[in-house]
């Protein structure tokens, strides 16, 4: 494959590549890897230079936090198409091809603790990566961020948020609530001001609504705008009980704890025993969280009530025991 390598980011050299691609000689995800020490490192240079900032943060690198996110196969692979997909028409920019735009406002269903927020700030970095945003921050609001008390109040502060959003992503969870007053609600006026928004910015915003999959169907079917506006729809499953002891062990890593083995046990059977059954508003990983932040907390009381001197491993081990009672 080293005859399609690029020689010095020429346009001729580009062209092969693609030419390559379109006779199916070189699948296109293969052309990316290939191309990125070429004319778009180039680019890249370039841009960062003329807005004096520092080197940016690598496609690849990004992707690699994406996959180290437990589960979420289905969502990863759609980040991982849109980055071909962006690669791709960056590179048909430079061989002096037309580009096909494409929207990417998306729309995230899923209950809370699934993942929603995290993958919204990797799409940001991603996106800032490739060149897309230049900014790539997050901007996280909710209705009361946005509908104001009297007329004429929405649109100016939902107006700030999309400023303070510029250049990134703007983040809004439990969208479906703004619709939820009805026409003479100023939740509507917020709702026009945004898909508005979505077509004057497009260039230079990613808005991402969220929610709860059944309520978020239904905001999308009050108004017309929402979905030929947000075409990107990423479902955020519930975790597998697998899914949340891995999960249980990274966060303890992070603090120096660990599971024995009858503890990973029986947690592993109190999310198999309860998979499916966790009220909506659980959350997931957070209820995750909040059975560890328990468990932390029942292990302290246990250890001061011990007469022998602590090790280490003691410090930093949970028993069954600390869980108990920590199930609700």
């Amino acid at each position: 494959m080293a005859q399609f390598l690029p020689s010095g980011g020429s346009t001729e050299s580009i062209q092969n590549v693609l030419n390559s691609i379109e006779d199916g000689r070189l699948a296109p995800e293969s052309a990316i890897p290939l191309l990125a020490r070429g004319k778009s490192a180039t680019v890249s240079a370039s841009w960062r230079r003329d807005r004096g900032e520092s080197e940016l943060e690598t496609p690849d690198a990004v992707l690699e936090d994406l996959n180290r996110l437990v589960g979420l196969q289905e969502i990863k692979r759609m980040v991982r198409d849109i980055r071909a997909f962006v690669s791709i028409q960056s590179l048909r920019d430079q061989a002096g091809l037309t580009k096909n735009q494409q929207t990417f406002h998306m729309i995230f269903s899923g209950a809370p603790g699934t993942g929603k927020t995290t993958v919204a700030r990797i799409m940001g970095r991603l996106f800032k990566a490739l060149e897309v945003l230049p900014k790539g921050h997050l901007v996280e609001v909710e209705r009361a961020d946005l509908v104001g008390e009297y007329i004429g109040h929405t649109a100016q502060k939902t107006r700030e948020v999309l400023k303070r959003a510029l250049g990134g992503v703007l983040f809004i969870d439990e969208a479906y609530s703004l619709a939820r007053g009805g026409e003479k609600d100023f939740g509507k006026e917020a709702i026009d001001t945004l898909v508005a928004a979505t077509e004057n910015y497009r260039d230079d915003l990613l808005v991402i609504l969220a929610g709860y999959p059944d309520e978020m169907a239904w905001f999308l079917s009050t108004n017309p705008g929402l979905l030929s506006r947000f075409p990107l729809r990423l479902e955020f499953p519930d975790y597998s009980a697998h899914d949340l002891v891995q999960i249980a062990r990274r966060l303890l890593r992070e603090r120096d704890y660990t599971l024995a083995t009858d503890a990973e046990a029986g947690l592993l059977q109190l999310l198999t025993d309860n998979e499916g059954y966790w009220h909506k508003n659980a959350g997931n990983a957070r209820m995750v969280r909040n059975l560890l932040e328990h468990a932390i907390r029942r292990q302290a009381v246990r250890l001061t009530s011990r007469q022998t001197p602590l090790t280490r491993h003691d410090l930093m081990t949970l028993a069954w025991t600390d869980f108990e009672g920590g199930v609700g």
